[in-house]
């Protein structure tokens, strides 16, 4: 009996060591990302962590748990045979969640999660943000950390179990087995409380960054794959008729005879560039981006716009549908939903836009496809396969440069209907910024000093034709970049604003912006402008209605902002309480409610 007892304890136990190995790891190799890492802040982060890990840990010993039972009966070496295969499995992926983690970390400002999933469909797009060397790295890492974990397997645990003997009471070493088993679902569940475990029982630190090496990376996959997928019921702040009567206060769109008009015309063609990561602060340096810089005097400038996410997925359907980005799921995932969003093309089509969609890489990747095709309408679709594999010169596929060169040689040289509504997905600006630059040090400004060279060359040569005195560009970021510049947290509203500019002939004449607005609002602002009907887009806001709440809103891995002239509340799904605060108070229940009824439309959709 006192064996198997001790067995059991040892695979508990070994499973929290791998685990501690592993945070150790994570905490070390990105300490830069949460300041300076001591010895009492890795002491902090395995301590806090360790509800996880525990319970991790009982549901990986389940099984081995269920197999010692059967060891009463079985000579040892059958059993070892049965917990070699189990072990070779259950190591082999720790050892791959465990690296890919840590690998992708710094890229997505998150733990390895459900989401990606979605975007592993299309393996070559989900892994081009690493470098060769990276990959093969990571892989290097996973083969050495698994052969480790299994080498410490064979000395710590599989000796114990070749050298287990026949019980002298089966009956009473079968009891107490079944007891050790059934005991496993207190760590499991994380006591006996109402409230059962959970990523954020260990947040513990105003550094986002601790509270992130703290999370079991496989405890964090495994129970963003069992959230419920019922989102009307997620997230209830308030009762649905109270968050219904705020988020109406701040989102009804009333009607004003003094919108200012920012276009000559109401029927104007529409080029819409959005860019890969432009930051705010990037695109707006005069010495990386001259000619978005330019491009801010020359039109109309939005200071204070933001993203509403982190992803690119979510980043279109905010900008096109007028839809905020939801943390925990991408709503692209769901064709059957985003099939009924209303979008931008899609309502100018109605009014006899003619509407195409380029794009150098996949444009199968992350459902973009489904929703270009089923939401937007969108029929010509340019992607990676459309070019010749001479210009497939990048893990993404096609630069900026060949992109915008065949967009505008499209643009010029087919029989363009009018008014037209063209979308352009830029890519150069993502990892790995495999770029034929190289004019700065850092790669991502390198990137968007290659891009932003491209955009300057397409709209010195629009300007000389008979599109340009009535068209209108738009350049938007689809999303901020998580990994530049370092040190800022990534639920930070530095991190999320970024630029949005209006150019054109179309455009009456230089305009700054002041009012706070985020991706959500280009449909409701632009619609206006066109005087075309947008009330379908009911999270969506015209910025330029005076009469209308001017803010910001944005959500991170699992949390949301709201920002305005008044102030900014930060509230973390996780940790379940309000990280940042400043200035008006009355924020938080305006963007609980706003968020909560995110999650009710798309329960509902």
């Amino acid at each position: 009996m006192k064996q198997r007892i001790l067995l059991f304890i040892t695979i508990f136990f070994y499973f929290v060591l791998i685990f501690f190995i592993g945070k150790v790891a994570f905490a070390l190799i990105h300490s830069s990302l949460g300041g300076e890492i001591s010895t009492s802040d890795i002491y902090q982060v395995l301590y806090h962590g360790l509800p996880l890990d525990l319970s991790m840990s009982g549901y990986f010993t389940a099984i081995p748990a269920l197999i010692l039972i059967l060891s009463i009966w079985f000579r040892s070496r059958y059993i070892a045979r049965i917990f070699n295969i189990y072990f070779i499995i259950i190591l082999s992926i720790i050892a791959i969640i465990t690296v890919v983690d840590i690998v992708l970390y710094p890229y997505w400002g998150f733990h390895f999660d459900s989401t990606v999933f979605l975007y592993l469909k299309k393996p070559q797009e989900a892994f081009a943000s690493g470098s060769i060397a990276e990959i093969l790295l990571g892989l290097l890492f996973t083969i050495v950390f698994a052969a480790i974990i299994y080498i410490g397997y064979i000395f710590i645990i599989r000796k114990q179990v070749l050298n287990l003997k026949v019980p002298k009471s089966i009956r009473n070493t079968g009891i107490v087995l079944v007891l050790l088993t059934a005991a496993l679902f207190l760590p499991i569940r994380g006591g006996i409380t109402v409230s059962t475990m959970n990523v954020g029982q260990v947040y513990y630190s105003d550094n986002m960054f601790l509270n992130h090496a703290a999370i079991n990376p496989h405890f964090n996959l495994m129970y963003s794959f069992i959230k419920s997928d019922d989102f009307a019921s997620q997230y209830q702040f308030y009762s649905k008729e109270e968050a219904t009567e705020i988020f109406d206060k701040i989102t009804k769109q009333p009607h004003n005879d003094s919108i200012p008009r920012l276009l000559n015309t109401d029927k104007p063609n529409i080029i819409l560039f959005v860019l890969e990561s432009f930051s705010a602060n990037v695109a707006l340096d005069s010495l990386v981006a001259p000619n978005m810089s330019n491009f801010a005097k020359e039109g109309i400038f939005f200071e204070n716009f933001y993203a509403n996410s982190f992803r690119t997925d979510r980043g279109i359907v905010s900008v096109l549908s007028g839809y905020p980005a939801h943390p925990t799921v991408a709503i692209m995932k769901y064709p059957q939903k985003t099939g009924n969003l209303p979008t931008i093309p899609r309502t100018l089509k109605e009014k006899g836009y003619d509407l195409s969609f380029y794009y150098g890489g996949d444009a199968d990747f992350a459902n973009m496809r489904s929703y270009f095709v089923g939401a937007c309408g969108i029929k010509d679709i340019v992607a990676d396969k459309e070019f010749p594999l001479s210009e497939r010169m990048t893990k993404w596929g096609v630069p900026d440069k060949p992109l915008i060169e065949r967009f505008y040689r499209d643009l010029t040289t087919k029989d363009i209907k009018t008014p037209f509504f063209k979308t352009v997905l830029t890519l150069s600006s993502h990892e790995p910024f495999d770029v034929p630059v190289n004019e700065f040090k850092e790669p991502f400004l390198n990137a968007v000093h290659y891009t932003d060279e491209c955009l300057g060359d397409f709209v010195k040569q629009l300007k000389t034709t008979k599109y340009w005195n009535n068209t209108l560009i738009i350049f938007v970021a689809d999303h901020a970049m998580q990994s530049y510049p370092q040190g800022i947290n990534n639920s930070d509203p530095k991190r999320f604003r970024i630029p949005m500019i209006w150019i054109g002939g179309a455009v009456k004449q230089p305009e700054v912006i002041k009012d706070f607005t985020s991706q959500n609002d280009l449909a409701a602002t632009l619609l206006s402008q066109l005087d075309v009907n947008h009330d379908e887009f009911i999270f969506s806001k015209d910025v330029l209605n005076p009469d209308r709440n001017k803010f910001a809103f944005y959500s991170y891995v699992n949390g949301f902002c709201m920002t305005d002239s008044t102030g900014t509340v930060t509230y973390d799904n996780d940790k379940q309480s309000i990280i940042r605060q400043e200035g008006n108070p009355d924020l938080e229940k305006k963007a609980k409610a706003f968020f909560q009824m995110m999650y009710l439309d798309l329960g509902n959709r």
